[in-house]
Parts: C-alpha cells; structure tokens; sequence
C-alpha cells in the first residue's frame, strides 16, 4: 500500500503583548488570544496565497463554525508571543487551522487551538462541496 504524504503547511509570527491587550493583574486577557489565532489566519493567507480577499473575491466568506482554546500558561505585557499557525488537510469543503503560542523568551507553551471555518457564497448559503479555487490551492500547496 502507498501512502501519499501531505506537506505540512506551517506559518509563524511574532506579537508583542501590548498594554492594552492586559487586565488588571497584568495577564493578556483571555478573550485576545482569539485574536492573536486570526493575526495566525491572516498571515498564513498572506504566505500560502489564501487571503481573505482571495476567498472574498471568489464568492466566499469563511466564518469560523468551531474554535477551541487550551490555555497552559500566561503571557503577560511585553512578553513576545510566537504564534504558530498549521493547515490541517481535509477534503471537506471548510477550512481546519492548528495554532501553538509560545512566549519566545523560554519557547513556554502558552495556547494550544484549533479552529473550522466554512464556506458561505455571498449569498449567505453555506457552499456543500470544496469550491473549485480551493481544490487547485490544494493541488499547489499539498
């Protein structure tokens, strides 16, 4: 039997924790780490040739439908945070991310995430097959 091995498509950036993403006790308030996996997304799009504006452009919007968080440690104001952001291969017609944070100070495990995301037309209907523009990004990257 072969196997067909599926490249791992991985892009990486780097966040300084502002002052005002930090609570009171001086932690990055848990809800920002939301926005540090779509900084992940938003990137990964630039690098891979799958923006927004490319999905947009297409007829499709991909909202995320399911995101989960595993909080290890803290990160606090000016910690530099590593924002590790992995596409996970599906046939499906949605879109699946992997995320790791790390501080990059002691390379800490800080989040551990995984998100979804669907197509939707334009039109606001939720797209049942992969869209076509999709199935040749996979065949270019995969």
């Amino acid at each position: 039997m072969t196997q067909t091995r599926v490249a791992k498509l991985t892009n990486v950036i780097r966040h300084q924790v502002p002052f005002f993403e930090v609570d009171a006790i001086q932690m990055v308030w848990h809800g920002n780490y939301v926005k540090y996996l779509e900084l992940g997304r938003e990137a990964f799009g630039r690098q891979f040739g799958l923006a927004y504006m490319r999905i947009f452009e297409n007829g499709y919007v991909v909202p995320v439908v399911d995101l989960h968080l595993s909080y290890k440690k803290n990160a606090r104001l000016d910690d530099v945070l590593r924002i590790e952001t992995t596409y996970v291969p599906t046939e499906a017609a949605k879109l699946m991310f992997e995320y790791a944070v790390y501080r990059d100070s002691d390379n800490e495990l800080i989040l551990t995430a995984s998100s979804t995301q669907l197509f939707v037309t334009n039109e606001g209907e939720f797209e049942l097959s992969t869209p076509e523009f999709i199935r040749q990004w996979r065949a270019q990257w995969l």
